[in-house]
């Protein structure tokens, strides 16, 4: 009795043992270095943009797999806290991340995760919200993925002047000046900065007066931007000849403003936005926009996608063109009602 016993103890040790030594196996197959965890925060879930570019990071980085090389992407929304967003960050090195992609909440606030991926020596790409330069500057292994703020509002203001010119119908109060109003991304950001700096500034070096009728700060936010912009139609009524806005989603609040009021086509203003979201691109199709700038989210997805595998596996840096070492800029894209449509097909929005 007592040897069968222990023969039956020593086939359950042997049962047990059998994982570990599977689990062994597969890890002696599959490198470490070839498990790639990317982990990524983003500052709103609600911000229409990212999470298209997120969705393309995905699909790129799935292409991305092959032979051994496994591949896992850990997505978290920081709810617009950065003091959320480091824990997330703690948490995803700790869950084994052994990259990082960053859209920071506060551009001017990313010390903290750099310091926790220098103690882990793990890669940070941060996209979409540029950091300054001063950070991104402490040590190696630190990138941005995005674009040039400057340029979007350059195009923003030349598609603006290029339509002003052609429909002088928009100044209805034949005063010889364009009254507008311009809808913000959020205090303090840089890009929200820069693009309203740059498509006012280059409509007027068009040749185009203008007269600024307010600011209005909507976090580039549809709802926000809604009841900002019936706050100003209650304050300026026919007075708005055309709203600027840093973004599609706060262009299409403007809009939405004047759709509840029920005004007619020929008293509403003239909409340009910036991205080129999938709704920003049919408001342009339908003609309810007139412009929008393209934002290349595929372009910046894949950017990142390559960028995050490479500094893993060691393979591919060589093959990415940076500037100053450490950025990665896409280009913008004017889009009009005459290249809308193709911009929209590209994207597949229709599958």
């Amino acid at each position: 009795m007592k040897s069968w016993k222990l023969r039956n103890i020593r086939a359950a040790a042997v049962l047990l043992l059998l994982p570990a030594a599977l689990t062994g196996c597969q890890r002696q197959q599959i490198p470490s270095e070839q498990r790639i965890h990317i982990g990524v925060t983003y500052y709103n879930r609600n911000d229409t943009y990212l999470n298209e570019l997120l969705e393309h990071f995905k699909q790129d980085v799935k292409q991305k797999e092959k032979n051994a090389v496994h591949i896992a992407v850990t997505v978290t929304d920081a709810g617009g806290s950065q003091k959320t967003q480091d824990d997330q960050v703690k948490e995803l090195i700790d869950a084994g991340c052994n990259v990082l992609c960053v859209n920071l909440v506060d551009r001017s606030a990313p010390s903290e995760i750099i310091d926790m991926a220098r103690e882990k020596g793990i890669s940070v790409i941060f996209f979409n919200r540029e950091p300054v330069a001063e950070d991104l500057l402490q040590q190696d292994g630190l990138y941005y993925v995005g674009a040039d703020a400057k340029e979007s509002g350059v195009m923003q203001g030349e598609l603006a002047a290029d339509w002003i010119r052609e429909n002088s119908w928009i100044d209805r109060n034949r005063d010889g000046k364009i009254q507008y109003v311009v809808l913000e991304g959020e205090p303090g950001h840089q890009d929200a900065i820069i693009r309203t700096e740059n498509a006012v500034e280059t409509i007027r070096n068009e040749g185009i007066e203008l007269e600024k009728l307010s600011y209005q700060m909507a976090n580039w936010n549809r709802a926000q931007a809604q009841n900002r912009m019936e706050q100003m139609i209650s304050q300026y009524q026919n007075g708005i000849e055309l709203v600027l806005a840093n973004n599609d989603d706060m262009a299409l609040g403007a809009m939405d403003a004047y759709k509840k009021r029920n005004y007619t086509e020929s008293a509403l203003p003239v909409f340009f936005g910036i991205d080129g979201t999938k709704e920003g691109l049919q408001a342009v199709m339908d003609s309810r926009m007139a412009g929008t700038v393209y934002n290349d989210k595929e372009g910046q997805a894949e950017a990142m996608a390559r960028l995050a595998v490479a500094l893993v596996s060691g393979e591919g840096m060589d093959e990415i063109e940076f500037e100053k070492e450490k950025y990665i800029y896409l280009p913008y894209k004017k889009v009009t009602k005459e290249n809308a449509a193709s911009l929209y097909q590209e994207n597949k929005y229709d599958e």
